[in-house]
């Protein structure tokens, strides 16, 4: 099992996988940030597909924030996880709580990458949704869920490497799910990339600028 130089060799290869949406006039390519909009930079500039990054923050339930109670996404969409909230009987005041926090970090976010750019229209598109690993599956599964509330005509999981249950879980969540590699055992994300480092909020604006100056020249 080889590991990826950095998450541009791995958009890199990934593209690869999703040949067969190259210049599809209907599809868009989100990252996740910040690790997923590198990967996903790369996938859609080969591709040639629109690229934007979906701001997701999982709602962890009080005490364990491991645990999703929930999401927000761009656009104020909230999806709540009922099984979860029921059985731990989580108050609404405990909800909005942690909504509220998650609420100022995505609204930061929102600021700092997309400096005012409206967001890609996600109805009736295929969406790829990318990110630089599965290992729980807890984001992508926030923001599967998010989108699905915008009416995606077809929604694609498209990963690097994952974890294989993780991977395999997805399967009846989406349309389709593609996962680079699936090694096991897992270890973690960070396992199968050479380079691993934390990216920046500015190493991601400069990607969406980047891909917005090259769409604009098609």
């Amino acid at each position: 099992m080889f590991r990826f130089q950095d998450r541009s060799q791995a958009g890199q290869y990934l593209a690869s996988q999703l040949k067969p949406y190259a210049g599809d006039p209907k599809a868009i390519v989100l990252g996740l940030p910040r690790g997923g909009v590198i990967v996903a930079y790369e996938l859609a500039r080969i591709l040639k597909l629109p690229l934007d990054v979906f701001l997701v923050r999982k709602l962890g339930t009080p005490g364990n924030e491991e645990l999703a109670m929930g999401a927000i996404a761009s656009g104020g969409i909230r999806v709540m996880n009922e099984d979860v909230v029921r059985e731990l009987r989580i108050s609404n005041a405990a909800i909005e709580a942690v909504a509220m926090k998650e609420g100022v970090e995505l609204r930061r976010r929102e600021e700092a990458y997309r400096e005012k750019r409206p967001p890609l229209d996600v109805e009736g598109r295929t969406v790829i949704v990318v990110d630089d690993g599965l290992a729980t599956g807890a984001t992508m599964r926030a923001a599967v869920l998010a989108l699905k509330k915008l009416a995606p005509r077809r929604l694609v999981v498209a990963v690097p490497t994952a974890a294989p249950d993780t991977c395999d879980a997805f399967r009846e969540e989406v349309d389709e799910i593609i996962c680079g590699m699936t090694p096991e055992p897992f270890y973690g994300v960070g396992a199968w990339y050479e380079q691993f480092p934390q990216n920046t909020d500015d190493e991601v604006r400069e990607r969406l600028v980047d891909s917005d100056r090259g769409a604009g020249k098609k």
